[in-house]
């Protein structure tokens, strides 16, 4: 089966000796970017010459590897781990993906340090003069070694007694992680649907769906009483197991199969959904996903994701 191996980078990665010559229109040319990887790449068969997905920061090479190899595997070939440690040393990410069905008809994202640059809970402790104790929480959820629903709970209630207004201020202070409008509105514009699955909060959750053009979004739900936080988290709490479920419901509705799907996320909370999903990704992940999930963008932005679907700069909508 005929495979796309992607490497892609961002621009804080790119070199000014190289932002100088595309300014100056002497574009080298794909292979030439990936002549360093040439002999990493040989066990996967290349097939003819690569090619530009976005100059000087994403380029892509057709491959024919052994019948044997399947991309879900790739985290356990010794061939593609050495070719990924090649290329992360040179801050480019190498993921490799099925050529079939490669651009998907239905998005699920995570909100925090995904799709914003921020875990959302942690900024509001920080404004509400709790951030450590919160902080330290979301770390241990984040990498697995606590349940998400318990860490969320014990989370929420250090923001007992603090006034609603800090939930207005976050609204004001959220920034999107780069390439956030794009990946969902040239998704859109090719027929996807696109909606955030998030354990963040739904006052949030709907502010940052409007700002990228999710179609919707689902989340948690943080109890308010006379306009102050009351430290307590609307039942039930939407956690790891919620994401799947939903991606598997979203597929029932559209009649799609879930091959048709892609995902991202960072943390534990989104293993399963990513899992399960025909293009999970793990955006900037934590080490239990880089462990588990094949597909990893550690230096591209979340532009990545449209990169690994085969889209091509000039496709992008939203710029």
């Amino acid at each position: 089966m005929s495979h796309a191996i992607v490497f892609s980078t961002s621009e804080k990665y790119v070199s000014y000796k190289s932002t100088l010559r595309s300014k100056n229109k002497t574009r080298e040319t794909a292979n030439l970017w990936l002549k360093r990887f040439w002999l990493e790449l040989q066990p996967f068969y290349p097939q003819g010459n690569a090619q530009w997905l976005h100059y000087g920061l994403a380029a892509e090479i057709i491959c024919k590897p052994h019948e044997s190899f399947t991309a879900s595997e790739a985290l356990k070939t010794d061939s593609f781990l050495a070719l990924r440690a090649r290329a992360s040393a040179d801050n480019i990410d190498v993921n490799i993906v099925e050529l079939q069905e490669r651009r998907k008809k239905l998005l699920l994202a995570d909100m925090d340090s995904t799709i914003i640059t921020s875990e959302s809970l942690d900024h509001l402790a920080q404004m509400a003069g709790v951030g450590g104790a919160v902080e330290a929480i979301t770390q241990r959820s984040i990498a697995g070694e606590i349940d998400f629903s318990e860490a969320l709970i014990d989370r929420v209630k250090l923001l007992a007694g603090k006034p609603v207004g800090f939930l207005d201020a976050l609204l004001d202070q959220v920034v999107l992680n780069n390439g956030a409008v794009n990946l969902v509105q040239t998704m859109r514009a090719n027929g996807s649907k696109c909606y955030l699955v998030s354990g963040g909060f739904d006052f949030l959750l709907g502010h940052v769906s409007n700002l990228c053009g999710f179609h919707g979004y689902h989340g948690n739900h943080m109890l308010i009483e006379e306009n102050v936080i009351t430290g307590k988290v609307l039942r039930p709490i939407l956690d790891r197991k919620a994401k799947a479920e939903y991606l598997i419901d979203y597929c029932t509705r559209l009649g799609i199969d879930i091959s048709a799907t892609a995902s991202i996320g960072d943390g534990a909370n989104d293993l399963e959904m990513l899992s399960h999903s025909g293009m999970g990704v793990a955006f900037q992940g934590q080490g239990l996903l880089l462990d588990t999930i094949p597909l990893q963008l550690s230096f591209t932005d979340l532009l990545g994701l449209l990169y690994l679907q085969g889209y091509f700069a000039e496709e992008f909508v939203g710029t």
